[in-house]
Order: structure tokens, then C-alpha cells, then sequence
């Protein structure tokens, strides 16, 4: 099997491919280091990588790629339980660092290698990516864990592959683009799609370190093309824009702005778009199956929308049963399964959870409610676990119940969930952020608003108000801990 990375040996050596603030590396830089450190590590099993927004994470990462061995991205963040389990469970060899960086505890028994960035070395390391077939593991990447430890998701070459060169045909993606973010870089998000897209691509991408407004306006200002952020990133943006007009002309400059990992609410969208004439363009995926479906560069930029399945996605909705639904309505909700080339191969050492995640024919289970209207775009309604209300004989979602709450002007964040009613089965709680804390929306306020809006057994029943709501380092809310 070729590299992953093509521009790493044919493409233009002093092209610039990474940026970390004012630390670069050219193509050329990054293949002599690269290929350095896979000769290295060639046959070294699995090796974990210290995942800081460093050059380091990103070269460590290609060079285990190069070498065709597996990669481990851990959360720097981590509390030491949670990285004693999944060293534990992963078993790497070593752990590639970058030079300085103080390791916690479990990582200190473990053979440690610095990562050099400026090494200069052969190709040698990657003749062993001719030895891996795609179905061979590249990364193992573990899940939040909301539901017990962590599980290490086993995505294989051909899902990295796949995912980047279907995003490729659905976003007019090229070498020409220069991409910038600021995600962390253990999860799929800002590792594959954030760094390794725009390498397979042959392009840029320039990493903020940490996110802020002003970056983003600066690197767009300066030539970057596309931005890759979470939906909590683009409503900082949409709080700025009123007050800052040089970040509207920014965002006005950029080919594509990129939202995923959760829903970004339509009154963000508005607000984006008013300010700059860009659409923000949403895409669904997940840990197990990277990238599902994307609004296309090419086709209708829909708010509340995650687009079509890319090339080689299958996508149906399931009822409970798991019958297929087959009229697409716009309102019918069924769990999305799909199967397709970006698949997981396994849930490392847990061939339990990796049979109970696929239906007897082969379509992964995702645990994510959605309709799906008539040309195919599909809407996410929420997690089966805790966005799927059962209230009065309905099946209600709560992301179209917060979509509509952020439209009133009192309320700044919100999250819907559902508690048990012995009237309804479970009645729909709001939790808010009022945009003013000293006079907040009444509960009366409120339902009335989302009744006008969607409907009658759609209103919350009771609202919590909050400081904040709680959030995890991707910034998803953590429903889970939201207990009246």
C-alpha cells in the first residue's frame, strides 16, 4: 500500500504544510523528519503519542503512519485513571513526546522517545507501508467513555483514506487550500480531519495553539482558505461579530467554514451569516466511523442540516425495532445506522462491544436520532441515550426544542433533556442561560415560545437556569450531568 501522504515525496519540498504558531515545516522538513523518526519506530507495535496542538503530535502521527504501525493520540488533559486504562488496554511499545514535555505518572514506565522535528533522515521508515494492507489499524482513538471506561476505537488505513478523499469530492478540497484551526489533537476532528486531511491534500494547515477570534481573523486575512471548528467555537464568533466588523470581513474571505462534532444551533447560523455572507457548513461523524455525511461545497448550505452521505456511505434510519424507515418526511425520527469503507475494524480487546455496535448484516449502530427529508439531506435530532424524549405518545428530539429556545433573546445556552412523568412517560426539561442572570425567561415565557414554534407537546415543562452548562474538551454538553 502507498503512503498516506503523497506530497511528502512528490509534491514541492519548500511548499509550507504545517504552521503551529511561528513553528513551520515545510514538506520537505516534515518528510526528513518523519521518515527519521518511522526508521526509528518501524516494528515497534503501537506507540502512543503525547497529544499536545504541538509540530511534534503531528509528526509523530505521520511517522507511525509512514512506518505503518498504529498510533495512540492521548488527551493531555487525561486524569491518571483514565490514561492508566488505556495504556493498559492498548499495550504501546514507547511514547513519542515532544522534547520537555513533563508525562503524568502512568506514561513515566514506558520507553519514552522525543520526537525531533528538525531530524534529517531517509525515507527508509516508510518501505514498511508497503508491508500493511488498508485494512491494517492506523490510529487508535479512544471514546468519551460516557457509558464506563474508554474503548479504543480500531480505525483502519482505508477509513483515513476514505473519509479525506471523500471530503475531498464533497468540499472541493485541494493542495491549493490552506486550512486553520485550533482543535486539540486527539480526536478525529483536529487529528484526521484538521492535520492529516490537508497532508493527504498536499495543502497547508496552520494550527492556532489555542482558539481565539483574533487568530482566525489574522490567518484568514494572511491567505488561510478554510476553517475547522466545533459548534462552541462558531458562537464565540457569532458573540464577536456585532462588535467587530475586521472579523466579518475575515470570515467574508474564507472558501469553506466547517462545523462538527455537535449541532451547530441555527440561531448561530443566522447570525454568521448575516454578518458575513458565508454559510458555516455542517458535517456528522463520529470516533467509529469518521465522517458519514456533509453539506457539499456545491450544493445548499441548509441550517439544522448535515448534508448528504459522502461517496461510499451508506446511510438508512431504523425504528426501534430496527424496521428501515423508507419514506423520508422531514419528521419521522429513527437511529441512523450506516456501513461503508470509513468504518472501525473493532473495539480493541472487546469483542462484546464491537458485536453489539453492528446489526446482523453489517451496519454499525450509532446511537444518533435523525430524520431525513425527501432529497436526502439528514437532520440530527440527538443521542439516543439522552436526546430522544418519549413524551404523550411522541418521539420528540431535543435539538429542534433547543434550536427554537435559542431563538428567544433571553436565553444565551441551552440544553433540553427528559425525566420521568407519570402523566406523559417523561416530560421535557430545559436548561438555560439566561441572557441576563438577574432577569431570566419564566418557564410560562418559554413554552410558550417553543409551542409556537414547533408544537404544543414540544414546550418544556420545567427550566433550570444556569451559570454555565457543562461541557467536555470538544465543546459537547455533558447532559449526563445535568440532574434536577
Amino acid at each position: 500500500m502507498s503512503s498516506l501522504f503523497p506530497a511528502l515525496t512528490a509534491g514541492p519540498a519548500g511548499r509550507v504544510a504545517l504552521s503551529f504558531g511561528d513553528r513551520t515545516l515545510t514538506y520537505g522538513e516534515l518528510g526528513a523528519a518523519a521518515g527519521a523518526l518511522a526508521a526509528r519506530i518501524g516494528g515497534a507495535g503501537r506507540v502512543a503519542v503525547w497529544a499536545t496542538p504541538a509540530l511534534e503530535t503531528a509528526v509523530a502521527v505521520v511517522a507511525a503512519l509512514e512506518a505503518g504501525i498504529a498510533a495512540v493520540p492521548l488527551n493531555p488533559k487525561s486524569g491518571e485513571k483514565e490514561l492508566g486504562h488505556i495504556l493498559s488496554d492498548s499495550a504501546p511499545s514507547l511514547v513519542l513526546a515532544a522534547p520537555g514535555d513533563q508525562l503524568p505518572p502512568p506514561l513515566r514506565e514506558l520507553e519514552r522517545l522525543d520526537v525531533d522535528v528538525r531530524a534529517v533522515g531517509t525515507q527508509d521508515g516508510a518501505q514498511a507501508v508497503a508491508q500493511v494492507g488498508e485494512d491494517d489499524p492506523a490510529l487508535v482513538v479512544y471514546t468519551s467513555g460516557t457509558t464506563g471506561p474508554p474503548k479504543g476505537a480500531v480505525i483502519p488505513r482505508r477509513a483515513v483514506t476514505h473519509t479525506l478523499d471523500a471530503l475531498a469530492d464533497a468540499w472541493q478540497w485541494t493542495g491549493e487550500d490552506v486550512l486553520v484551526h485550533g482543535l486539540p489533537l486527539f480526536h478525529v476532528h483536529g487529528l484526521v480531519l484538521g492535520i492529516l486531511g490537508p497532508l493527504r491534500r498536499g495543502g497547508s494547515v496552520r494550527h492556532l495553539g489555542r482558539f481565539g477570534t483574533e487568530g482566525v481573523a489574522r490567518e484568514l486575512n494572511e491567505g488561510a482558505t478554510m476553517m475547522f471548528g466545533v459548534p462552541t467555537m462558531y458562537h464565540r464568533v457569532a458573540q464577536a461579530l456585532p462588535e467587530d466588523p475586521g472579523l466579518a470581513q475575515a470570515l467574508g474571505k474564507a472558501r469553506l467554514l466547517v462545523s462538527g462534532s455537535a449541532a451547530l444551533p441555527v440561531h448561530d447560523h443566522e447570525r454568521i451569516t448575516a454578518a458575513t455572507g458565508q454559510r458555516v457548513v455542517e458535517r456528522y461523524g463520529m470516533t467509529e466511523t469518521l465522517m458519514n455525511t456533509s453539506v457539499r461545497a456545491d450544493g445548499e448550505a441548509r441550517a439544522g442540516t448535515v448534508g448528504v452521505p459522502l461517496p461510499g456511505v451508506e446511510l438508512r434510519l431504523v425504528e426501534e425495532d430496527g424496521t428501515p424507515i423508507t419514506s423520508y418526511d422531514g419528521e419521522t425520527v429513527g437511529e441512523i445506522q450506516v456501513r461503508g469503507p470509513n468504518l472501525f475494524t473493532e473495539y480493541l480487546n472487546r469483542p462484546d462491544a464491537t458485536a453489539a455496535a453492528f446489526t446482523a448484516d453489517g451496519w454499525f449502530r450509532t446511537g444518533d436520532m435523525a430524520v431525513r427529508e425527501a432529497d436526502g439531506y439528514v437532520r440530527i435530532v440527538g443521542r439516543k441515550a439522552t436526546d430522544l424524549i418519549k413524551s404523550g405518545g411522541y418521539k420528540i428530539g431535543a435539538g429542534e426544542i433547543e434550536n427554537a429556545l435559542l431563538e428567544h433573546p433571553g436565553v444565551r445556552e441551552a440544553a433540553v433533556t427528559g425525566e420521568p412523568d407519570p402523566d406523559l412517560g417523561e416530560r421535557i426539561v430545559a436548561w438555560i442561560v439566561p441572557s441576563d442572570p438577574q432577569s431570566p425567561p419564566s418557564t410560562e415565557e418559554l413554552a410558550d415560545h417553543v409551542a409556537a414554534r414547533l408544537a404544543p407537546h414540544k414546550r418544556p415543562r420545567r427550566v433550570h437556569h444556569l451559570d454555565e452548562l457543562p461541557r467536555n474538551d470538544m465543546g459537547k454538553i455533558m447532559k449526563r450531568a445535568l440532574t434536577s
